[in-house]
């Protein structure tokens, strides 16, 4: 493996010359990249840190697409025998992520991704070369062109690599982490589910139900997001490939384009398919712009539902103080003994981030010109860092607050006890109206409600017993699927 080139002095020793269309130009020697990736990485110096990298999903994304493409190829005879191992054999290597380190290409590049997939296209050629006994910088007998992206364009490729990633990463990655958090959330809720509490609605006291309920909805929340996610599946699965240059096909064959799409569904065990109109799916993005859409919404569940155990969890003395969340670290450094809700708002962050990141891609998505939309880097990257931050944030959520959380059960007491929103249970005996002065009479007078309407004569003792229960207030009246 080679060590970054920007840390490395530029000497005649330790450089080769590599050719393109445009010239000749220094590469490191020990480099498995080209002529087009160094020029790249020469005109593109920004963000110097590994964070504004083209993703690594998207250069394994590649590296599979240019086996497949291999494999098609083969079975038309249109690679030998022995190219077509040597470069089936290097992808494998970057799929597995043996090259990581030959990628330093940066996002900020060509809105097509060209540099990307020129990277990639080099490195293969250069290692299956290297596995045929040349040396690097050859060409021959593999050609980063004429044979790694035979049938191919960036066009084509670098949407197809998108979809292949954002589609794995949801897979490998968000499902799991959300899955696991609506387990967990519906377990607490089934815990609790016996526990009555006042309700609330605009912050203030509302009429009884259970924290399991409450538990339930934020589980409903999640179960929802997975649904959404799971319905964007038959867009992102929909690929570019065998479009090429702007959606013809051009220096392809016919049937190209459903052979390699469906190669790539065999190697994933994914149902990816060639896109319908390759036109639209190289000048738009809008596939993308659902998921992101989908994303952002999850992030806005997700934040509701920190900003509530953050809200019930506020105290121990001075707040709701209904829950009590898990002391994980301390919370001042200069309050002792403070605990502060940390995951929750570790987990907002996160929400704040992705509903930034889905801003950048809208715009990017609705940009581009004619046959292409030339915002593809920026798109996939936000795209790809929402997903991780938010499987991230869900994992470290659930296993650092949720699987702890426990009820208050004394303070949850208190609070029923002495609501004034007890009183609607009583509209359907007394009316909304004089049920209306008992809460005010009691609220003014600091009277309980059961002694302001004995004093305004609505009502016994015995009645108000028979009348106010607030375990029958919290009994759901309608049927709520899980």
């Amino acid at each position: 493996m080679a060590e970054n080139p920007s840390d490395r002095p530029d000497t005649e020793d330790s450089m080769r010359v590599e050719t393109d269309s445009m010239g000749t130009i220094l590469v490191p020697k020990t480099c498995y990249w080209g002529a087009q990736t160094q020029r790249s990485f020469e005109n593109f110096k920004i963000g110097p840190n590994s964070r504004e990298r083209m993703p690594i999903e998207i250069i394994h994304a590649i590296a599979l697409i240019k086996k497949a493409a291999a494999f098609v190829n083969l079975d038309h005879k249109e690679l030998s025998p022995k190219i077509f191992e040597a470069i089936v054999c290097a992808a494998d290597e970057i799929i597995r992520g043996n090259f990581d380190d030959q990628f330093p290409l940066v996002i900020w590049q060509t809105g097509s991704g060209t540099q990307t997939n020129m990277n990639v296209n080099e490195v293969i050629a250069n290692r299956a070369n290297q596995i045929l006994g040349e040396p690097l910088g050859s060409k021959s007998p593999v050609h980063p062109n004429d044979h790694v992206n035979k049938g191919q364009s960036s066009n084509d490729t670098f949407p197809t690599a998108m979809h292949i990633a954002v589609t794995l990463s949801l897979v490998k990655k968000l499902l799991p982490a959300l899955e696991s958090l609506e387990k967990k959330i519906r377990e607490r809720a089934q815990k609790f589910f016996s526990h009555v509490k006042i309700g609330r609605t605009h912050l203030q006291d509302a009429v009884p139900m259970t924290v399991g309920q409450e538990f339930n909805a934020w589980a409903s929340q999640i179960k929802y997001g997975l649904r959404r996610i799971r319905s964007t599946f038959d867009s992102l699965h929909s690929l570019a490939q065998g479009g090429t240059a702007v959606g013809t096909g051009l220096n392809t064959y016919s049937g190209f384009d459903r052979e390699i799409a469906g190669t790539i569904a065999s190697f994933l065990d994914i149902g990816f398919y060639s896109a319908p109109d390759k036109f639209e799916a190289l000048a738009s993005n809008d596939a993308m712009l659902e998921i992101s859409g989908v994303l952002n919404t999850l992030a806005a569940s997700l934040m509701k539902i920190a900003n509530d155990v953050r809200l019930l969890g506020s105290g121990p003395r001075c707040g709701l103080g209904e829950l009590i969340l898990p002391e994980n670290e301390p919370g001042s450094s200069i309050m002792p003994g403070k605990v502060n809700p940390t995951q929750c708002e570790s987990l907002s962050m996160i929400c704040c981030q992705v509903m930034g990141n889905h801003v950048a891609v809208t715009v990017a998505a609705s940009n581009g010109h004619l046959q292409l939309n030339v915002f593809k880097p920026v798109i996939v990257a936000n795209i790809l860092r929402s997903i991780d931050l938010l499987s991230d944030g869900c994992q470290s959520f659930n296993e650092n607050c949720m699987a702890g959380i426990e009820v208050n059960t004394e303070r949850i007491g208190e609070y029923v006890e002495k609501c004034l929103m007890l009183v609607t249970a009583l509209n359907p005996y007394i009316g909304y109206d004089k049920a209306a002065k008992i809460a005010k009479k009691a609220h003014l007078e600091k009277k309980t409600l059961k002694e302001a309407g004995v004093e305004l004569n609505f009502f016994t003792e015995s009645q108000y017993e028979n009348w106010i229960n607030p375990v029958d207030m919290a009994m759901p009246k309608t049927q709520t699927k899980q």
